[in-house]
């Protein structure tokens, strides 16, 4: 019995290590990206990302361009930081590309 719980909570704690996502949604600007030309940036929060410090205007990183995808992410790196530091600071990623 013990060996049968160990077993499915073992199976259980690698399918929960193996299936996490990072969230991430996309924005398409005009006719979408005409080129390769990226910029990212980091935006930065506090509390679990309830209160932002510092986000990043993706309007200024496109640089004038009327057509550009937005992408919005939380990386590996920034869920990291984010539980190292238990959530009081909790950053993402924005690529622009033009």
């Amino acid at each position: 019995m013990i060996k049968k719980t160990m077993k499915l909570m073992t199976v259980a704690f690698a399918a929960s290590m193996l299936l996490t996502s990072c969230y991430s949604y996309t924005s398409v600007v005009g006719k979408g990206a005409q080129g390769n030309a990226e910029v990212t940036k980091w935006n930065h929060y506090v509390i679990y990302g309830l209160a932002p410090v510092g986000v990043s205007d993706s309007k200024q990183m496109a640089d004038g361009a009327t057509d550009y995808n937005v992408f919005t992410r939380q990386s590996f790196v920034n869920g990291l930081v984010s539980a190292l530091t238990f959530g009081i600071y909790a950053p993402s990623t924005t690529t622009v590309t033009k």
